[in-house]
């Protein structure tokens, strides 16, 4: 068990380093998207399925509620959390477009969409960032392994390195908390005199 353990966070720690050389500047880009999507008046939609609809959660609940800093709310909805829409939607149109159903009803333009998906495969996923992007939201992704073909639908894509699903979660949500950390810093920037 010790040396699995080891193992483990050894790939973690590689993973996370990975993500140190590689993804900055795509953190900083995403960062300014949100911010700017704030500063207009805007609102974040995050989506995903099994435990990346829970780092969808997760994500949405630090803006809406906090992170660090007491601050008011942010506008954040995760779209796989109404089990009435997520029902009657899958039990009438198919689970592929139970997302980008949400994106077409909640989404304006300026917007921002976060579609989550380990393999970068989940066909819904998929569907919800290109009907973002149809409708002129921005739109960035959370993957990992080779990024799949959600990683070619969002302007903006983060791929973790990784063909293992857990590394992959713990990533997303690291790249997940740093960027509610810069947006919240900047918007709610408490000025010296």
């Amino acid at each position: 068990m010790r040396d699995k353990i080891i193992d483990i966070i050894n790939d973690a720690i590689h993973i996370k380093e990975e993500i140190l050389h590689n993804q900055i500047e795509n953190i900083i880009k995403a960062a300014k998207l949100i911010i700017a999507c704030y500063k207009a008046k805007g609102k974040v939609l995050i989506f995903g399925n099994g435990g990346s609809a829970a780092d969808a959660q997760h994500i949405a609940a630090e803006f809406v509620g906090r992170f660090q800093k007491e601050r008011p709310g942010l506008a954040a909805i995760s779209l796989n959390t109404n089990t009435s829409i997520l029902t009657a939607v899958s039990n009438d149109y198919g689970y592929e477009i139970v997302f980008a159903r949400q994106v077409e009803a909640l989404g304006e333009s300026g917007d921002v969409a976060i579609g989550i998906s380990t393999s970068g495969k989940a066909k819904n996923v998929i569907m919800g960032i290109k009907k973002a992007r149809e409708m002129g939201l921005k739109t960035i992704c959370l993957s990992g392994g080779a990024g799949g073909e959600l990683s070619k639908a969002a302007e903006l894509s983060f791929i973790v390195p990784s063909p293992v699903t857990a590394r992959i979660q713990e990533a997303h949500i690291t790249i997940g908390h740093i960027i509610c950390e810069l947006v919240e810093d900047e918007l709610f920037r408490v000025s010296s005199k």
